[in-house]
């Protein structure tokens, strides 16, 4: 089994969050329903659906250069990322190893039509609970803050396709809570979350579907 490991955190708490303000200033269910449409409101649209514009501008390279170091990742060794979106981290894990081969998997076209150019050529629309690799694909697999859109049903068949393709490397990231008050901010926070849970229940779900990988967790203090 794999261990917990923060990644992410310096990255999410960066970013100063006013979760009342979220719920009352829109329509948090009008919202949800666009940003779950995954197209241009999602990425580049009004922060309200999403990310508010989705722009590349280097930050993700010292998380490359993290997952390179601790997954010991060399040239000609592959990585998949699952949901990878407009792909900057596949871009900057190019940069921060090179050699390396690099593929991803989006629900969104938008998303793929609009990602980084370089690695734009590697990247598939299509849904986590089917990927289109054969089995131990991949040195390393990854999943950024994607597992949690997905219902149960859905996610237990995305944690066994992400242990399928992988040799033996995988980390994923999701949001979760560790108390009332972190559950409340996730509520007014997530636009797009179908799984909620805490650190514990990820992990019986993780055991359940046979993952072994690495994980970690975003909560909203």
């Amino acid at each position: 089994m794999g261990q917990e490991i923060d990644f992410l955190g310096r990255f999410h708490n960066a970013t100063k969050r006013d979760y009342v303000q979220r719920v009352v200033e829109h329509d948090k269910a009008e919202c949800a329903a666009i940003a779950k449409q995954w197209g241009f409101d999602y990425w580049d649209g009004d922060r309200s659906h999403g990310f508010g514009g989705m722009r590349y501008d280097g930050r993700w390279l010292p998380l490359a250069e993290d997952m390179v170091k601790h997954y010991g990742l060399k040239a000609g060794d592959k990585v998949l990322d699952i949901g990878c979106g407009k792909a900057f981290l596949l871009y900057e894990l190019t940069r921060a190893c090179a050699g390396l081969e690099v593929a991803g998997l989006d629900i969104s076209q938008y998303g793929i039509d609009n990602a980084k150019e370089e690695v734009r050529p590697f990247l598939h629309q299509g849904n986590a609970t089917s990927l289109p690799w054969p089995d131990a694909s991949f040195d390393l697999v990854i999943s950024i803050n994607t597992f949690h859109n997905l219902q149960v049903h859905e996610l237990d068949q995305a944690l066994r396709e992400m242990q399928r393709v992988s040799k033996d490397k995988a980390y994923l990231c999701v949001e979760s809570y560790r108390s009332e008050c972190e559950k409340a901010n996730l509520l007014y926070w997530q636009l797009t979350c179908e799984s909620f849970h805490r650190p514990e229940g990820w992990r019986f779900l993780f055991d359940m579907a046979g993952y072994t990988g690495d994980w970690g967790f975003i909560t909203f203090a």
